[in-house]
Order: structure tokens, then C-alpha cells, then sequence
């Protein structure tokens, strides 16, 4: 059966910018700051690198999600515990120790207040600065609309100096098929209004390098450029807590429905990365091209703790399809890579139509004590979904519909903090996750998860903590522990068990794993800290050596192992030494191995930040690849793989023109000294070296 809904977003988002404009002007809020500290611009790459020194998966959605935090920073008046804990900042106790003072004492009238709570110590004070604000009294909507929070306009270009494949004339072997079709240049365009607690406007326009500059189809959702992304938002307005007409992503529980990217996995936070904070609505600003809702969402108070959020969504999401035996459409896989350089990619491109319609109830308890939700969201398509038929895909969604619900809740009790959802799909698969962190005075802190995702549990918005990929087909049980002696040493650690009872994608068999990790962190003085790190992962893969027949399965053993060390001079320079070694082997093989020394520096003159980084690596292949974060402009992230024998070096300069324009200057370049081509297929570069320059201005109003 078809399904439709009582709405139409083709030609989104300019058929609901004028509604979206006249909102705002009706509902522009009135929300001042107090007297605060001066709030600087944050080195978001160096706090996620402290979070988590081994990037995780999803390093885009953890980028724009603490980027989103930082441009719409929490009022600490108004905040919730689960508003706190998305900073990943403050352990339960200070949590606990916050609102026992904002109950006792009232709102705060500064942020210099902080200093006054128990367990708050200046280093914590410092990391949390970027992220809270204090508002004190109302001002005029005049006043508002002349002082924003947030009030900015942003172009980013960049490209690679060597030419790929794909750009390439063509020669009597080749054809346009095998060719992109754009320019080489990549762009990005953002604009964004808001001021926090109160409205934010934006709007983000991407294309990729190889992607046509214009390009012109409402039936797909495509308006001139690659990707177009829109947002319109009003928040506390009496009864209505949030509004927002454009896209969006919803937070609620676990993730195990609703995820909204903030599941930042398994990292050197052992201990508040198991707790998904309940943060609703978010206005969605990212580039990445996928897993995020278009159309309108709605929560309100129905009384002082009781929430209810409604939403609707009509989208369009890249697909792989092909006909069946009766001719009709099915789709096979939905690629979220956001590429649409070559035809094929093209053809993909916003080809299959999707729309939701969710809600989600809230109560919360007194006290700050806790809270309990219940969460529905309807998927519908209109196309019918089918897989590969591969025994490890047996148990995957199939269908033109999909119905998942569940429960979520948590409760604090002097300094545990329990958590819990379960949630059962229309397959009759269900998914569950409970635990609980607790403070065991201000030196011990630890945490207890287990979790359980029937191979047929299906959500397509959820992103509870896992081993895998997607909550499906795994079952799991975790549990860290920090230390901190003095303000000088800190040791953390986890240990995850794991177990996919059905098969996986080249493990033909049902299998097992776990992985430790062991975190040292010393931090004698505000300038200088150092730590070592030691993660090992165990998992089982195919035998590769085995015959066919009967598969079997050997262990797989990654191990990663790294030194840092930090030093920096206030507002002049800062130093920063890496060696980290990472390997790849099973029982069958002698292994894969590899290493890397980088050395950064930043330093700091009166207009002028200037940035750089050498770095040697060696490994044996792409097995033993290095992942290690690097420095890059403001809204923008860069993570490169290192492998082979080489050098990576870059350079970035920020100029501050004035006190409203700012632009960025950014040049690196990998060379190798074992290869003669660089990648594969269209991306292949003739040579030994891979350069590419960028910049990037930004305006504030």
C-alpha cells in the first residue's frame, strides 16, 4: 500500500521559507547574556582528540554534533542533567553537585559562579566554558535582533593539486561514464543566525570534488547544488519548547530509535560515552547527506515535567535499485557516502522517497531525579526494500514499511545514575540496553552497560552503543573504571564483551569478540599534560586460508598503542608530540604492522594563528593504516590514513582582519617513497605525492 501523509515537501526548502521567516519575526525571543567570561573561539580537533585518541567511526556526526553544542552553547539556567552530560565533560558527582547549588542558591547570575561549586576545579571550569552561557533578563526583541549569539556567513573551497583519474581527458579507451562529471573544486556554503535557547535560521549548501557545480531537479530534491539543507527554529516560547520547519534530528533515550549522532562509541571517556543523554530536537546543520529528517517537528509542555514531541518528515535518500521479476522497482542498498560524481552515482542520487512520522512522551521526575519516555517513529518508502540474497542478510529489513517502539528511562539516586529502553520493531525483533555510573566519592567513578539487538531488530534512526555498525544481530556487556588519585594523574579503562549469534558480512559463521583499552593521563600544570594509551580488539573473521565447504573462523587481533604529550603557553604557542603504532594480524598470518611520529606546532601572534605538522609513518600496508586527528579549520575536520612509507606535512594560517571577518589558509601534502600511484580507480594519482589547498572565510554579522 502506498503511503502518504497530509503534506507535500517537494521544492523544500524554498517553498517554506517565507513561513519560516514570518515565525521567527513573530516569535524572535528575548534572552540576554549576564556577566560571563570572554567566550574564544574552541580547538574542537584538540578536545575530541582528548575524548577519544583513537577516532571513532562516526567522526563527523561527534564533530557536528560538539560543533552544534558549541554554536548554541547551554544555558546553565535552564539546563537539564542530560543537557550537561552531552558535554562529556562533568562526571556524575559534579553533575549532582551543580543542581544541588542552582536549587539552593538560585539562578546564576555569572558564569564565574562555577567556581563556587563543590568538585569544580579551574581545568574543568576551563573545558566547560565553551559550551554554557548564563542569561539573567529579557531584553527586547529589537536588541535581540541586533545582537545574536550566533550570526555568521562561511565559504569553504579547496582541491586536490594533482590530477586524479577522474579528471582526466578522455582517450580512445575511455568514455564519459568513466569519468566525473563536475570540476575538481570542492565547496561548501553555510549561513546561520541563532541565539541559544531562543531561535537559529541556517541554511548549508556542499558539493563535493567531481560533483556538478549546478544542477536543477525538485523531483529529487536537488536545487542547484549537490546538497541543500535548511533549518528554521524557535525555541520557549511559553507552552511551545521547540519548532522547527526544515531539517532536523530527534535525541531521545538509548538511541535506540532516535539516535541524532550523538553515540560517540567507545573512547578514553570510559564512563559517561555508555549514556545517551535525552537532548530532543536539534536543528540539523551537518553536511553528510544522510540519516536525518526533512519536514516539521514540534515539542511542547503539556505541563511543568511532561513533554510531548511530534514530527513529520518527507525525503528523499540515495538508492541502489533495480527491477524484479514483475518489472517493478526494488530497492537493494542505501548508500550513504553522499557522492554523486560519475553517472551511476548520479542515477543513486535521492532516487528512492522515504517519510516518517514519530512522537515521543516525557515525564520527568522531581528533584532532577530522573525521567521516563516512550518513542514511536513510522517509516514508510516507495520502493520495496530487499537485499542481496546472502545467507548473512537473511534477517535484514524487507518491506515498504517499518514500525519500531519502546520505552526509555532513568533515574538518579545519590551518585548512581541508572539508565534503560527496550524497543520492539514490527519484525518482532527487539532491542534493549541497560546500566548504570556511579561516583564513588570524587577520586573513583565507573560504569556497567549490557546490551541485546535481535538479529531482526530493525531501526533506521537508531544508534545505540555497539560493536557493529547498525543495533542489529549483537549482544554485549561493558564496563569501565576511572581513577584519580590527585588533580595530576588520572587512569581509566574498559573491557567490552561481545557476540553476534548470526552471521555477519565475511564472517560466516556466528562469532565472538572483546576489547580492552587502558588509559594513563598525567597533567602536572595547566601548560603541560601527557598520557599513554593501550587498546586491543579480539575479534573472529573468516579463516582466509580456509578450503570451500564448511566455513571456520580464526581470531583477528588489532592492536593500538600511543604516547602524547601536550605543552602550551597561553595565547603564544602550543607543542604537540604523537608516536602511536597500530598492527593487524590472525592466526594465519605473520601480520600487519606500522607506525607514525608527528610533531605539531601552533603559534599564536596578535592577528595571526599559524598551525603546522611533520609527521613520518611507516607500515607494511593499508592493513596497518594510522588514523590521527589533524588540525583544521573552524567547521571543518580532517582525519587522513596514514600507510605505506611516508611523510605528511601541512601548514594553516588564520588571519583575523578584523573583528566580524576571519579567513583560514590550508596546505598539506602526503608524500610516499614506496609507491608509483596513489588510490585506485577514478581517484588514482599518477606519482608520489597528494596535495591539496583549501580556504575559507567567514563573516560575523
Amino acid at each position: 500500500m502506498k503511503t502518504t501523509y497530509a503534506f507535500d515537501l517537494q521544492g523544500f526548502p524554498f517553498g517554506y521559507f517565507l513561513w519560516a521567516t514570518a515565525l521567527l519575526c513573530i516569535y524572535l525571543p528575548a534572552v540576554s547574556l549576564g556577566q560571563n567570561p570572554p567566550r574564544g573561539e574552541i580547538d574542537i580537533n584538540t578536545f575530541i582528540a582528548e575524548l577519544f585518541p583513537i577516532p571513532p567511526d562516526d567522526s563527523e556526526e561527534l564533530f557536528e554534533a560538539l560543533l552544534q553544542l558549541y554554536a548554541s552553547p547551554l544555558d546553565l539556567n535552564t539546563a537539564t542533567p542530560d543537557d550537561l552530560a552531552t558535554t562529556f565533560i562533568l562526571s556524575e558527582e559534579q553533575i549532582r553537585a551543580f543542581f544541588d547549588y542552582r536549587e539552593k542558591a538560585g539562578a546564576l547570575l555569572s558564569l564565574y559562579e562555577l567556581q563556587a561549586i563543590a568538585g569544580f576545579d579551574i581545568y574543568t571550569i576551563r573545558r566547560l566554558l565553551p559550551f554554557v552561557t548564563v542569561s539573567t533578563k529579557a531584553v527586547s526583541i529589537q536588541d535581540a535582533l541586533k545582537n545574536p549569539g550566533q550570526h555568521f556567513l562561511m565559504f569553504r573551497s579547496g582541491k586536490l593539486m594533482e590530477r586524479q583519474k577522474g579528471f582526466a581527458p578522455l582517450d580512445s579507451s575511455s568514455n564519459a561514464v568513466t569519468r566525473y562529471q563536475g570540476p575538481p573544486f570542492n565547496g561548501y556554503l553555510r549561513y546561520r543566525n541563532a541565539r541559544s535557547g531562543a531561535y537559529s535560521f541556517g541554511i548549508t549548501l556542499e558539493k563535493d570534488s567531481g560533483e556538478e557545480v549546478w544542477d536543477w531537479n525538485a523531483q529529487r530534491q536537488v536545487f542547484g547544488i549537490d546538497y541543500t539543507s535548511f533549518h528554521a527554529q524557535i525555541m520557549n516560547r511559553g507552552r511551545l519548547k521547540n519548532l522547527i520547519i526544515g531539517d532536523f534530528q530527534m535525541q531521545a533515550g538509548q538511541g535506540m530509535i532516535t539516535g541524532a549522532g550523538f553515540s560517540l562509541g567507545k573512547g578514553s571517556e570510559v564512563i559517561r560515552t555508555v549514556y545517551r543523554s535525552t537532548t530532543g530536537l536539534k536543528a540539523y546543520t551537518s553536511a553528510t547527506e544522510a540519516n536525518f529528517f526533512r519536514g516539521m517537528a514540534a515539542a511542547f509542555s503539556i505541563t511543568s515535567r511532561t513533554d510531548l514531541t511530534i514530527f513529520i518528515s518527507k525525503t528523499k535518500r540515495d538508492a541502489t535499485q533495480d527491477a524484479d521479476s514483475n518489472h517493478s522497482t526494488v530497492t537493494t542498498s542505501l548508500p550513504i557516502t553522499g557522492y554523486h560524481r560519475t553517472p551511476s552515482e548520479i542515477e543513486k542520487h535521492n532516487a528512492l522517497r522515504e517519510q516518517n512520522a514519530g512522537l515521543h512522551f516525557m515525564h520527568r521526575f522531581a528533584s532532577h531525579r530522573g525521567q521516563i519516555g516512550l518513542t514511536m517513529l513510522r517509516t514508510g518508502y516507495n520502493s520495496f526494500i530487499q537485499k542481496r540474497d546472502l545467507a548473512y542478510n537473511r534477517y535484514e529489513f524487507s518491506g515498504k514499511q517499518n514500525l519500531v517502539a519502546g520505552l526509555h528511562g532513568d533515574y538518579r539516586w545519590q551518585n548512581i545514575h541508572f539508565f534503560a529502553e527496550s524497543a520492539i520493531s514490527k519484525s518482532g525483533g527487539t532491542g534493549a540496553i541497560g546500566g548504570l555510573i556511579a561516583s564513588i566519592g570524587r577520586k573513583l567513578d565507573v560504569s556497567v552497560m549490557v546490551r541485546h539487538y535481535a538479529r531482526n531488530f530493525h531501526t533506521f534512526y537508531g544508534n545505540p552503543i555497539s560493536e557493529a555498525t547498525r543495533p542489529i544481530n549483537e549482544r554485549g556487556a561493558y564496563a569501565g573504571i576511572r581513577w584519580s588519585p590527585s588533580r595530576k594523574w588520572q587512569w581509566s579503562a574498559y573491557f567490552d564483551y561481545f557476540r553476534f549469534p548470526w552471521l555477519k558480512y565475511q564472517v560466516d559463521r556466528p562469532s565472538v569478540g572483546y576489547d580492552y583499552f587502558l588509559h594513563w593521563l598525567w597533567k602536572p600544570s595547566r601548560r603541560l599534560n601527557a598520557y599513554v594509551l593501550f587498546h586491543e580488539k579480539h575479534k573472529q573473521v573468516n579463516d582466509p586460508s580456509a578450503e570451500s565447504g564448511e566455513p571456520t573462523l580464526v581470531w583477528s587481533i588489532k592492536r593500538t598503542a600511543m604516547f602524547n604529550i601536550n605543552y602550551e603557553v597561553p595565547l603564544q604557542c602550543a607543542f604537540r608530540t604523537r608516536l602511536q603504532y597500530g598492527g593487524l594480524k590472525n592466526e594465519r598470518t605473520a601480520g600487519s604492522n606500522g607506525f607514525t611520529v608527528v610533531q605539531d606546532v601552533t603559534w599564536h601572534l596578535s592577528k595571526v594563528e599559524i598551525s603546522g605538522r611533520v609527521a613520518f609513518f611507516k607500515t607494511d600496508d593499508y592493513d596497518s593504516r594510522q588514523y590521527v586527528y589533524e588540525k583544521d579549520m573552524l567547521y571543518a575536520f580532517s582525519i587522513p590514513a596514514y600507510y605505506n612509507t611516508g611523510t605528511r606535512h601541512y601548514v594553516m594560517l588564520r588571519y583575523t582582519v578584523s573583528k566580524q571577518l576571519k579567513i583560514w589558509l590550508r596546505w598539506s601534502q602526503t608524500r610516499y617513497s614506496d609507491i608509483e600511484k596513489i588510490s585506485s580507480g577514478l581517484n588514482e594519482i599518477e606519482g608520489n605525492k597528494r596535495s591539496e589547498a583549501k580556504m575559507q572565510v567567514m563573516y560575523q554579522f
